[in-house]
């Protein structure tokens, strides 16, 4: 890694543990090598407090906000996750660092992109890490119950079908809202139904599917 990307690194990371208390996300995070999982062309900004474009109108999140909504999962190391929406599979990858005796299965849309993710999550030895193509359904039922779930693409409402696929004492974190503006929510599954809390402004691409949006 050239300094420029190690100066850069360490500003990131900096910055986002001062806004994040769980320690082990943020070390999650720096052993993630970011640049292999943007564009050749956008390697410079990899280290970047920003969401960056990966093509197929798809973008990897913005560091912070991967930051975020991974310590709102409270994950204890031996979860089954479900990742909503692979894209480049740096929110997979740092996943994996924090469930050594878990697993994450890891579902895109687009056919290139999971194959890509594939290849690239094998190539850096994240074994516990599935990535599979979208089905019909939102999600993966037929692997369910997920201890948590974790959705990089917007709803128009809280997806019930996801819901379904938390198990007891299961956390969820969704962007709920328009294509213009949303608000990240956490949603935790308790015997009597479901609890909710509102992490703050996001903005991410559709969700596209049953009980979300229609695919244009």
């Amino acid at each position: 890694m050239d300094r420029g990307l190690l100066e850069d690194r360490k500003s990131l990371f900096n910055g986002i543990s001062r806004k994040i208390r769980t320690r082990s996300v943020t070390e999650a995070m720096r052993k993630v090598p970011r640049e292999r999982f943007v564009p050749r062309e956008s390697r410079p900004m990899a280290y970047a407090d920003v969401a960056l474009s990966i093509g197929l109108g798809q973008t990897i999140s913005q560091p912070y906000i991967v930051a975020l909504m991974t310590e709102a999962l409270g994950l204890g190391g031996g979860e089954k996750v479900l990742d909503l929406g692979t894209g480049s599979g740096y929110q997979a990858a740092v996943l994996a660092e924090l469930l050594p005796a878990g697993s994450v299965l890891s579902v895109e849309l687009i056919p290139q992109l999971a194959e890509r993710a594939r290849s690239l999550l094998r190539e850096l030895g994240y074994d516990n890490v599935d990535v599979r193509e979208a089905g019909p359904e939102l999600g993966c039922p037929e692997q369910a119950p997920f201890d948590a779930i974790i959705v990089a693409a917007a709803a128009p409402r809280l997806p019930e079908a996801l819901g379904e696929q938390l198990a007891v004492g299961g956390r969820m974190v969704v962007p709920v809202g328009t294509l213009a503006e949303q608000t990240l929510v956490h949603v935790l599954r308790t015997e009597e139904g479901i609890s909710i809390k509102m992490l703050g402004p996001c903005r991410f691409v559709p969700l596209i599917g049953p009980g979300a949006f229609a695919k244009t």
